[in-house]
């Protein structure tokens, strides 16, 4: 698997070198010293024309690595989790990398997409700026057995949805699911059906909605929030 930009590339130089296989180089200066004198082993130097050949004409900003592919994670590791977001049938990875990033620095405890077979995992990572390396993340291409299965080990789902009901109003589950629906349909018929509240991001202005990752991050902020408020008090 191969990612590239100078960000994410050095955060995987300095947290991940286990998945680290071969460091590319095409811009000269690029990596700090401590870091090049660690990898000298790994790099690989190559002219500009094969770094846009690698990253598909991607802005690789000078440096590319191949890493190991990512493991998955079980239903069964996360079980034990207090907060969980699913994501149906998402598939724009730019909005699943900045999910992940708010979800990764929020505190949130895993991601399951769901709703498809695969995705571009080396995109997500790039999009999330690393923030899956670390994220406990998996795909189950069934949405309905995840909530099923999530409801039945005593998780609340709340779903996102301009119809729901106000997310100032509410005192969430300690063990919780935020659901996500996919950026043109939102939440599939079959999974509303499993999910026991659907909340809403109040408007100060008329507008038609929030982009899907922007609701995430205030929806995620909210949620945690308020089971430290509500500890407080």
């Amino acid at each position: 698997m191969i990612i590239y930009g100078k960000q994410v590339c050095l955060y995987a130089l300095k947290s991940h070198e286990r998945l680290i296989k071969t460091v590319y180089i095409a811009k000269k200066g690029i990596l700090p010293q401590k870091l090049y004198n660690k990898y000298r082993d790994s790099i690989k130097f190559l002219e500009n024309r094969w770094a846009q050949n690698m990253a598909r004409g991607g802005n690789h900003q000078g440096i590319l690595i191949e890493i190991k592919d990512l493991s998955y994670y079980s239903l069964t590791e996360m079980k034990d989790s207090n907060f969980i977001i699913v994501l149906d049938s998402l598939t724009d990875t730019g909005n699943i990398g900045a999910i992940v990033r708010s979800a990764y620095a929020l505190g949130v405890d895993g991601i399951i997409a769901t709703g498809v077979k695969s995705l571009n995992i080396a995109s997500i990572i790039r999009t999330s700026s690393g923030a899956l390396l670390d994220m406990p993340f998996t795909i189950i291409s069934n949405t309905l057995d995840v909530l099923n299965e999530l409801k039945q080990i005593g998780f609340r789902l709340y779903g996102a949805s301009m119809e729901g009901k106000n997310l100032s109003s509410y005192i969430f589950e300690k063990k919780k699911v935020l659901v996500l629906g996919s950026e043109g349909r939102g939440i599939s018929k079959r999974a509303k059906n499993k999910i026991d509240e659907m909340v809403s991001i109040e408007m100060n202005r008329e507008f038609d909605s929030l982009n899907v990752s922007v609701s995430a991050g205030i929806l995620i902020y909210r949620m945690i929030n308020e089971i430290k408020r509500v500890n407080r008090d």
